[in-house]
């Protein structure tokens, strides 16, 4: 179990992780611009990118890159600048650093090294879609982005069939119309919301059934950074029969993991038993 407490380790810096905007520059908090400036390092994503954001808020501390192909080898590196007492935000290209990007393992490193970590909060595409989208906004369920291949993809839209929570990804526009027909196979005809550049100029909502966004896309294609949300399942996954005595039908459910209580209670369930019955069989009382 780790606490984090504000006097612990006084001697060792802290990492804020800094939300950064998802296209307005409008959007970039007070906060977040007060300690961009005064922190002694930025640890960006692409710095190319993030230097664009510091120059348009005059903000001249220097950046280290940190980003999936580096983060091994960079992340001793920064833990050992913050047990030296330097301060260090960490940010992304855009939105929530650790959100389908870069930043839970620099985290983690903190953590197990009792380096404070700060959170500030900021701008998400995932929630800002969400409370316009039209659909329910609890529970949601973010996802972020779905495997390339398809095989994979149905795989994991398989796992989220009957989740009832509305279902938040992220997807490259290019991508969009495919993934929409495979929900579609996978899930049935579901509300579905494409929002696409969001806080941006041309920021636009697309509504409808999957088959109404698909029709809708194929006659205007895409562009720019886009999330997709799909309504919650109202169909309930079918429990399947489980064959056998009653003793061996709870048997048969702690082999798959649940403990002796829960398969008996499972198998007075699916019977219509009472429990008791179920466990004088299960016991041979």
């Amino acid at each position: 179990m780790h606490t984090q407490k504000s006097f612990a380790k006084q001697s060792f810096g802290t990492l804020y992780l800094v939300p950064t905007p998802i296209g307005n520059l409008e959007d970039m908090t007070f906060r977040a611009v007060s300690t961009l400036q005064t922190v002694n390092l930025i640890a960006s994503e692409d710095t190319r990118n993030t230097q664009k954001l510091l120059n348009h808020f005059e903000i001249k501390v220097p950046q280290r890159s940190l980003h999936e192909h580096n983060y091994k080898e960079r992340i001793p590196e920064l833990i050992e600048l913050l047990k030296q007492g330097k301060t260090i935000a960490q940010v992304s290209d855009a939105g929530m650093p650790s959100i389908s990007d870069p930043g839970y393992e620099l985290v983690q490193a903190c953590i197990l090294e009792q380096i404070a970590v700060v959170s500030l909060p900021g701008a998400t595409a995932g929630m800002t879609a969400l409370i316009a989208s039209g659909l329910s906004p609890q529970p949601f369920y973010f996802y972020g982005f779905l495997q390339r291949k398809k095989s994979q993809q149905k795989k994991e839209l398989e796992e989220l069939k009957y989740q009832t929570a509305t279902l938040i990804f992220y997807e490259s526009p290019h991508r969009v119309k495919e993934t929409l027909k495979t929900i579609q196979e996978i899930m049935g005809e579901r509300e579905v919301v494409v929002c696409r550049e969001l806080t941006k100029l041309y920021e636009e909502y697309i509504r409808g059934t999957v088959q109404e966004v698909y029709d809708h896309l194929l006659e205007h294609p895409l562009k720019g950074e886009c999330c997709l949300l799909v309504a919650g399942s109202t169909e309930t996954a079918e429990k399947p029969l489980i064959e056998g005595s009653l003793k061996e039908q709870v048997e048969q459910l702690i082999r798959e993991g649940k403990s002796s209580k829960e398969a008996i209670k499972d198998v007075a369930k699916r019977n219509q038993l009472k429990k008791q019955d179920v466990y004088k069989s299960y016991h041979e009382l």
